[in-house]
């Protein structure tokens, strides 16, 4: 593999080559060219000549373009270009970044402020029971759910990255149904972002180890005029070890975050699970719906059940990336931590939200957490009054479960008070009935 990369280097052997040039708007355009006069029935690419006619420039203009000049162009030359060559809505995209250098918006490098990182968590969590997911503008893993964790396990892994594994992974081969055509549409993404980021050093590594790689190498250089945005609306099989092998059909959805530029959010949904109801496309157009095995009745493996959803949890590397996820004024609780679980434990309050994110160590060393209200976690600790030393920490989870509003934080805590004095009536009642009892039953001596 080693080799192969060095051969992608520039001629100065200091850099590799970075997106853009690996492919560039000079060979999608000849390309184009070439498929367009397929269609056309010519028998041949359509002329450099006719090209240029037809959005009223010379032909030296657009020979000069092919071999790689960027001439500014309003969208009105980029729309005809794109009309003449029959491009498609993802290869018209296409031609307008490669044409601008790539896309115009900054993209960040990190995974979003921690706001933004807990709310599109949430949102992957909230889509349970179907498995999703979220990548960066590379494909690395940022964000998935538990039931994305649970089919495919790869994802928990440092580094994890979609197309490295889809592509070259000797697993993701075997569980792809037909890996061939995934291969195939992969590299079609790739090339779409070589166009959008052309300057982008993580991604020109993606590509130069796919292009190296014996396997996948062939795929880049078949088919080079095709190029794809997402794999929206796909359809397709996969035969995982979880689900006995047993070939599953299932359909991508890829969202796209406007608070994270570049990021995808996909989720996963069975397809053709349902029985045919009225309305349903089969019923309309009289057509079979695509089928699939029955999905199964019983939570996944490593699942949570429906009463247990609303707190699935997510691996992360350490129990600082909870005070993170806090927020601004997050408060650790070490003392109730130990309380509730021991080293195991790690719980930090988040003042303005009123929830704890609740970190736990699995027996692998690794760290799962959930977010809950201080209120539920104050029904988790164990039903004994607040020693001196956890005092504080339990009174700042009071206050966090009260309302901001001092009338109605009031108001909750005489309610709470009353409960309170109502149950310490009760449980001395009962101690009292239960002595009487037991005198009952002594013999006096």
């Amino acid at each position: 593999m080693a080799d192969s990369a060095v051969a992608l280097r520039t001629d100065t052997g200091s850099e590799p080559l970075s997106p853009g040039q690996l492919l560039g708007h000079p060979g999608l355009l000849r390309a184009w060219r070439a498929v367009a006069g397929e269609k056309l029935g010519l028998g041949g690419p359509l002329s450099q000549t006719d090209v240029a006619e037809a959005i009223g420039r010379s032909r030296g203009w657009y020979q000069n373009l092919e071999n790689g000049a960027r001439p500014k162009m309003d969208r009105e030359v980029l729309d005809a270009l794109a009309k003449t060559l029959l491009l498609g809505r993802d290869e018209h995209q296409a031609l307008v970044l490669a044409l601008l250098d790539g896309a115009l918006t900054t993209i960040p490098d990190s995974f979003g402020s921690a706001a933004v990182r807990r709310d599109l968590q949430l949102m992957l969590d909230q889509q349970l029971p179907n498995p999703a997911y979220l990548t960066d503008r590379v494909w690395n893993i940022i964000g998935y759910n538990a039931a994305m964790a649970a089919l495919w396990p790869w994802v928990r892994e440092p580094g994890a990255n979609l197309i490295r594994w889809a592509m070259l992974s000797p697993e993701a081969r075997f569980q792809y149904v037909d890996w061939n055509h995934h291969a195939a549409e992969y590299v079609k993404l790739l090339r779409y972002a070589s166009t959008r980021y052309p300057h982008d050093a993580d991604l020109s590594k993606l590509i130069t180890d796919v292009k190296a790689d014996r396997v996948c190498g062939p795929f880049w250089d078949t088919d080079v005029a095709a190029v794809s945005e997402s794999r929206d609306g796909h359809l397709f099989k996969m035969a995982l070890p979880s689900m006995d092998y047993q070939p599953i059909e299932v359909i991508s959805h890829v969202l796209f975050p406007a608070s994270l530029p570049g990021a995808r959010a996909v989720i996963i949904t069975w397809a053709g699970t349902d029985e045919d109801a009225p309305g349903s496309p089969a019923t309309v157009t009289g057509q079979p719906t695509r089928r699939t095995p029955e999905r199964p009745s019983v939570p996944w493996p490593g699942l949570p059940f429906a009463s247990e959803r609303t707190a699935a949890p997510r691996l992360t590397a350490t129990p600082t990336e909870a005070v993170e996820l806090a927020g601004p004024g997050a408060v650790p609780l070490p003392l109730l931590s130990a309380l509730l679980g021991g080293n195991d434990c790690h719980l930090v309050l988040a003042p303005e939200t009123g929830s704890v994110i609740h970190s736990t160590r699995h027996p692998d060393g690794q760290w799962d957490f959930s977010e809950t209200s201080a209120a539920d976690l104050l029904h988790q600790l164990p039903a004994i009054a607040p020693a001196s030393d956890t005092r504080a920490e339990y009174k700042r989870l009071l206050w966090a479960s009260l309302s901001t509003d001092p009338a109605e934080a009031s108001h909750a805590c005489d309610a709470q008070l009353r409960e309170a004095q109502a149950r310490v009536e009760m449980l001395a009642e009962m101690r009292h009935e239960l002595a009487d009892s037991w005198a009952a039953l002594v013999p006096l001596t």
